[in-house]
C-alpha cells in the first residue's frame, strides 16, 4: 500500500509504485471486492440479478459505459458510486492541471518539473472522491467546453507565440486524467460535438485546433441517455455509440416491495417526523402501486417514464399530510390514513408526462385516478373479489355494511379530523369492524381503522358503495343516494 505521506518522485520510485490505467485499477479493485465478497454497489435495489453483474462485466473487461435508460432509474448514483472501486489516494505531480502520471507525464508541466526537479519533483495526492467528474449535455455545449482551445490572454500575459503548447487551456475532459468522466444526457449533445469524442475513445488522444498534439488520456467514460431522447432531442451518433464498449439498460423495479425499499432508503424523513407519524405497510403499498399504475396508464407517456421519485416525493408528502393533522389536533402520535393520500397529489402532477388524451383530463383528474386504481387493485388482494363474489352467487361478506348505508346512513372522513373523531366515524358503520376482524384479526388498534377506512374506500371503487368528495374530505353514502345527489359513484374520476 501506497503511503500517503511520500512528498517527492524519488520516494516514490522507492516505494514500489507501478503505474497502471484507471482501466485497470478499477478492474483490479472490482476484482478484490468480488473475492473478498464485499458489497459492490451500497443503496441500489433491484438491480442485483440484471444491471449490476453486466456493470461488472463491463469493468472486467476495461470498457467505457453507456448507461440506457429512462429517468429516476438511478443511472447518476451507479456512475458516482464507481469511485469507490478506485485507490483510495493517487499521486499525481503537484500543480499539474492534467493529473500528471509522476511516472508518466503527459503535460508539458509534468515533463517539465521531473526534467527540472529530477527525483526532487513535488507529489501530491488525489483521494478518490476528487477523481470523479460529471457533465450534463446540453445543446450549447462547445469543444472548447469539453476539450480546450487556445487561451489568448494566457499567451499575451506570457509572451508566447500560438505555436507555444503552453497557450492551450485545457477543458473538462483533459483535466479528467485518470479519473472517472460522466457525460450525462449524451444525445443532448449536438452531433459535431460527439464527433470529438471519436479519437478519445478508441485512440485516447485529442486535438486542440492545428496543434500537433498528442496526449493520450487515461479516462474512465461513462454515460447516461434516455431513450426517449433518441427521437425528442436528438441520438447517439452511430461512430460514437460504436466506440463504447458496453452499453448497459436499466429499468425500474420489478415488484412493488423493490420499490417500497428504495422509497424508504431515500424519503428525506427527519427525526422528529419520524417520531410524530407512523406510515403503515398499506399506506406504503399504495404508493408504490400508484406509480405502476401510472406505468401502464393510457394516459400517462409510457416512453416518458414514471420516475422513482414520483414515489419518493409523494411518501415525503404522505408523511407531511399526517404530521400536519396531528399537529392541528395537538396529537404526538398518528397513523398515515388512506384519506390523507389526497396529499400526494402535487407530488403525482409534476412527475408524471400525460399524452393528449391526459392533457385534456388535466393533471390533477389523472393523479386521483391512478389512486383509485391502486385503491381497487390493492383491496382485492387482501379482501374477497366483489366482482368474482357476484359472478359466482356467494353471499358476500360486505352485505352488512351495504345495508347500514342504504338505510340512508352516512360517514364524513375529513383530512383534518382528530383521532377521536375518526375513530368515531369509523365505529359507527356496521359490520365494517367485524369484516377487518376476520380477515386480519391481529391489527393494532390505529392500524385497524385505517383497514376499516381502506374498506369503505375499497367498496366505494367496486361500485358497491357510493362516495363524494368534499373541501376536506370524503363523505360515504348509498350508492343509488350518492348518485343522485351528484356525488361520484366509485368510478376512476376520483379518489
Amino acid at each position: 500500500m501506497i503511503k500517503k505521506d511520500i512528498k517527492t518522485l524519488g520516494e516514490l520510485k522507492q516505494s514500489g509504485y507501478i503505474s497502471r490505467s484507471i482501466k485497470d485499477e478499477l478492474r483490479e479493485n472490482l476484482i478484490r471486492k468480488i473475492q473478498q465478497k464485499e458489497p459492490v454497489f451500497i443503496g441500489i435495489v433491484g438491480f442485483e440479478d440484471t444491471v449490476i453483474p453486466e456493470i461488472e462485466r463491463a469493468i472486467l473487461s476495461r470498457h467505457n459505459i453507456n448507461l440506457l435508460g429512462l429517468r429516476g432509474q438511478a443511472k447518476t448514483r451507479i456512475a458516482r458510486q464507481m469511485t469507490e472501486f478506485l485507490d483510495e489516494y493517487m499521486p499525481i505531480i503537484e500543480g499539474s492541471e492534467l493529473n500528471d502520471d509522476p511516472l508518466a507525464p503527459i503535460s508539458n508541466y509534468g515533463k517539465t518539473m521531473i526534467a527540472t526537479h529530477g527525483d526532487n519533483t513535488p507529489i501530491a495526492w488525489l483521494h478518490r472522491s476528487e477523481r470523479y467528474v460529471e457533465k450534463l449535455a446540453t445543446p450549447d455545449v462547445s469543444i472548447s467546453d469539453l476539450i480546450g482551445d487556445v487561451d489568448p490572454i494566457k499567451a499575451a500575459n506570457l509572451k508566447l507565440s500560438y505555436a507555444d503548447e503552453r497557450v492551450i487551456h485545457y477543458a473538462i475532459i483533459p483535466r479528467s486524467n485518470r479519473c472517472i468522466f460522466v457525460i450525462n444526457e449524451l444525445p443532448d449533445l449536438q452531433a459535431r460535438i460527439q464527433v470529438s469524442l471519436f479519437n478519445i475513445l478508441q485512440e485516447g488522444d485529442i486535438q486542440i485546433r492545428g496543434f500537433k498534439l498528442r496526449l493520450i488520456l487515461d479516462i474512465q467514460f461513462i454515460f447516461t441517455a434516455n431513450p426517449e431522447d433518441y427521437t425528442n432531442r436528438g441520438s447517439i451518433v452511430t461512430p460514437l455509440k460504436d466506440r463504447i464498449g458496453s452499453q448497459i439498460l436499466t429499468h425500474y423495479p420489478k415488484s412493488i416491495d423493490i420499490s417500497k425499499q428504495i422509497t424508504q432508503q431515500e424519503a428525506r424523513i427527519n427525526p422528529e417526523q419520524q417520531k410524530r407519524v407512523q406510515v403503515g405497510e398499506l399506506a406504503a403499498i399504495l404508493i408504490e402501486r400508484l406509480a405502476f399504475e401510472a406505468r401502464e396508464s393510457e394516459f400517462v407517456d409510457s416512453k416518458s417514464g414514471v420516475s422513482a421519485r414520483l414515489t419518493i416525493s409523494a411518501y415525503e408528502n404522505l408523511v407531511s399530510t399526517a404530521e400536519r393533522r396531528a399537529l392541528m389536533n395537538g396529537e404526538a402520535k398518528t397513523e398515515a390514513r388512506i384519506s390523507d393520500l389526497i396529499g400526494i397529489v402535487p407530488a403525482v402532477n409534476g412527475k408524471i408526462e400525460l399524452v393528449y388524451e391526459g392533457e385534456q383530463e388535466g393533471s390533477g383528474v389523472v393523479a386521483l385516478n391512478l389512486l383509485s386504481k391502486a385503491i381497487r387493485n390493492q383491496f382485492v388482494t387482501m379482501f374477497p373479489d366483489p366482482a368474482k363474489l357476484k359472478k359466482k352467487k356467494e353471499v358476500s361478506p360486505y352485505q352488512s355494511i351495504i345495508e347500514w348505508f342504504s338505510e340512508g346512513n352516512e360517514v364524513d372522513i375529513l383530512g383534518s379530523a382528530s383521532f377521536d373523531t375518526y375513530k368515531k366515524s369509523l365505529k359507527q358503520v356496521t359490520g365494517l369492524e367485524a369484516l377487518v376482524d376476520s380477515y386480519m384479526p391481529k391489527l393494532k388498534p390505529e392500524t385497524k381503522l385505517t383497514m376499516m377506512e381502506f374498506v369503505l374506500f375499497g367498496l366505494s371503487e367496486h361500485s358497491l358503495i357510493g362516495k363524494h368528495s368534499l373541501e376536506r374530505g370524503f363523505t360515504f353514502k348509498d350508492l343509488f343516494g350518492s348518485m343522485f345527489s351528484g356525488g361520484d359513484d366509485g368510478n376512476d374520476e376520483d379518489m
